[in-house]
């Protein structure tokens, strides 16, 4: 195994560093200090410090927020899973001194979060991916292919959280620091992601991403980047994570009766004119038509904290109007 160290100096190139970075007496900081400051410096230098706080321990950097980013979401998405974003606290613990290891990783979950604190998932829908399955082109679970996507690159899946399968672009675009050099989020084993292209701005060679999307970095040791092509971001790790499968989930919402909401069923051949509103008094709405008839989910904010009040008519409940209240657990 080969153990990255992350220098001052080096760091410094790739991130407009703060001004702990700027020290004269940088050589007497720790490898975690200065990857800690490096994460600080992607969250608020791409303007996302108002949404996302950042703390570090003595082994994580952990980027909070509520999975809920402010530009467009689900809107255009056709191969719908009926099933909404609705803001979740969540904690994304990064590696402060990562490990490449000799074995990818793939979970059925989230391998990273982008600076604006939504999760990064693999771009599949379809289950965790074996070892084998990552040199394959998984087309019949590609999350984009198949319509599942909005135009930002994400969606809502069944924890009710709103993340993304591939390049974050509307989130991109809202980066007060755009640009080739601009860190775009962190996967949990604490390598960087970086866009399509080198952070010098030179295009990236075919051949030279490895199955995860990365390739060495001089900064960190190992980077991750996006790309045009599936798959579209990172697809598993490559660096060490240890408890890899207590890393975080967002769990579904919970009935007040105690009762679980029952996963969204795509409709079969897709949905059109999916459209998501948000409205000045909290009422979010997710409105579609499916073979001629109108379908839509609809929430607010209930009286009980982390609780939402729920109207729907889904293909998933055969047109049923439904109603009830719920919470995130």
């Amino acid at each position: 195994m080969q153990r990255i160290f992350l220098t001052a100096a080096l760091a410094y190139s790739v991130l407009s560093a703060p001004a702990a970075f700027a020290h004269d007496d940088h050589d007497t900081h720790d490898v975690a200090t200065y990857h800690c400051e490096a994460v600080k410096t992607s969250v608020e230098e791409a303007g996302f410090s108002d949404s996302v706080t950042v703390t570090c321990t003595d082994t994580h950097a952990i980027i909070r927020s509520d999975t809920y980013p402010d530009h467009e979401k689900m809107t255009g998405i056709t191969g719908t899973n009926e099933q909404v974003p609705v803001p979740a606290d969540y904690a994304a613990p990064i590696l402060l001194e990562p490990t490449l290891g000799d074995t990818p990783l793939t979970r059925d979950a989230a391998l990273g979060v982008a600076v604006n604190g939504v999760p990064i998932y693999d771009y599949t829908g379809g289950g965790e991916m074996t070892e084998a399955d990552l040199a394959h082109h998984q087309a019949h679970h590609n999350t984009l292919q198949t319509g599942q996507l909005d135009a930002c690159g994400g969606h809502a899946g069944r924890g009710d959280d709103y993340h993304y399968h591939a390049t974050p672009v509307c989130m991109i675009e809202l980066m007060a620091n755009a640009g080739p050099a601009a860190v775009i989020g962190w996967a949990f084993d604490g390598f960087p992601i970086y866009g399509d292209t080198n952070p010098d701005g030179t295009p990236i060679p075919e051949g030279a991403l490895d199955v995860c999307n990365g390739q060495p970095d001089d900064a960190f040791g190992y980077r991750y980047h996006s790309s045009a092509d599936a798959p579209y971001i990172v697809q598993c790790l490559m660096g060490e994570v240890e408890d890899f499968d207590r890393l975080p989930r967002v769990r579904p919402l919970v009935a007040t009766d105690g009762e679980g909401a029952a996963p969204g069923r795509p409709p079969q051949g897709g949905v059109e004119g999916l459209v998501f509103t948000e409205s000045p008094d909290g009422t979010r709405s997710m409105d579609y038509s499916y073979e001629g008839e109108d379908y839509y989910i609809r929430y607010s904010p209930s009286e009980t904290e982390d609780c939402y009040t729920y109207e729907t008519r889904t293909v998933t409940n055969g047109g049923e109007l439904h109603t009830g209240e719920y919470c995130r657990p």
